[in-house]
């Protein structure tokens, strides 16, 4: 099937797997607007259109801190249990109505603690949230298995405090870790405690890396910390010249190291010009283990199935294409190997026989 032949109704239905996608930033603009109100939060506007717009332009401003400045309302919606469970739920079934079988959701437990609730019981207030979410989207015939990424928030003292609940909670749902937050300035080698931390424990992380801050970034997330994935790693093009790859792409491309690359965002935040240049293509091509993610789907006011039409018509990807970022992402997902197996064999390549 070539990329002109592929519409959006088919693109929907197929089966996919995210990596990268914050519950924070993937809020219903009307659970916004509706938490909002029972919390006393004031928000740039109450109507629900007219707020996603505004996320949206927001998102478009080409400036990562004003991206991320954007999470003050959704942050401040989620500081009870009533807002994280509704939130976590929700999270679920809009994963599950958009075709997705796998999902990893990350945020910062330290984020979510103003409203009196332990770092403890926010964790599992939110896996009982997804749960619900779980159980929901299977009795409607649309199941999809959703893992938690506990995140620490890079820039400020509570890395390791999040690090410790991603191993007290990593038989109740979570399966591994991140840390997050603006990325110039402040280097993962400086919470190499939590990271060794999570080796001994067997606990797998991701770092978000070579997005705002380039290629010293992503070999420090590898070689020093040891991370198993990258957060968006668009820049590790600044290894690569003329396709021949340095030593950091290299080892990258070489040892599987999946990439979570998020277009939308990636463009929203300057990291990438346009769909068409974006780096997933052209890595893709070199051999790397891209994979396909939407980051924060109320922020960039897009989908799993919007980041695919995307590729399809601005980049001419095609069914094959598409079908190869989904198993990437299962291939490299932080649950167990049959576990990955299963979807892929049993889900995903028969969603994929059109």
């Amino acid at each position: 099937m070539t990329a002109s032949r592929i519409d959006i109704d088919t693109i929907r239905r197929l089966p996919k797997a995210v990596l990268h996608d914050h519950l924070d930033g993937g809020l219903r603009p009307t659970t916004l607007v509706e938490l909002a109100d029972a919390v006393g939060h004031t928000l740039p506007t109450t109507d629900p259109d007219a707020l996603a717009a505004w996320y949206y332009e927001a998102a478009n401003s080409g400036d990562l801190v004003r991206y991320i400045a954007t999470f003050e309302h959704t942050l401040a919606v989620m500081q009870t249990r009533e807002g994280l469970l509704r939130t976590a739920e929700e999270y679920v079934l809009d994963l599950a109505e958009d075709g997705v079988v796998y999902g990893e959701v990350r945020y910062a437990p330290e984020l979510l603690v103003n409203g009196g609730l332990a770092l403890s019981e926010v964790v599992e207030t939110v896996q009982e949230g997804l749960a619900a979410g779980m159980a929901k989207a299977a009795a409607l015939g649309t199941p999809v298995r959703v893992g938690t990424l506990l995140c620490g928030m890079r820039m400020f003292d509570r890395v390791r405090e999040a690090a410790d609940l991603a191993v007290a909670f990593r038989d109740a749902g979570v399966v591994g870790f991140d840390i997050a937050g603006a990325e110039d300035g402040f280097p993962p080698a400086d919470h190499l405690a939590a990271f060794e931390h999570l080796r001994v424990e067997n606990v797998p992380f991701t770092i978000h890396a070579g997005e705002a801050h380039g290629l010293p970034s992503i070999h420090q997330a590898l070689q020093v910390c040891g991370a198993q994935r990258i957060g968006h790693g668009v820049r590790i093009t600044e290894d690569i010249v003329d396709g021949k790859l340095g030593r950091v792409a290299g080892w990258v491309r070489d040892r599987r190291i999946a990439l979570e690359m998020c277009p939308t965002s990636n463009l929203q935040t300057g990291a990438a010009p346009s769909i068409a240049d974006h780096p997933i293509t052209h890595l893709r091509d070199l051999g790397f283990r891209v994979t396909l993610n939407t980051d924060n789907r109320l922020v960039s006011g897009t989908t799993m199935t919007r980041e695919m039409a995307l590729l399809v018509d601005e980049a001419g990807w095609t069914v094959d294409d598409l079908r190869t970022v989904t198993v990437n992402a299962l291939k490299s997902a932080f649950i167990p190997f049959d576990e990955r197996a299963a979807l892929i064999r049993d889900v995903v390549l028969p969603g994929y026989e059109l």
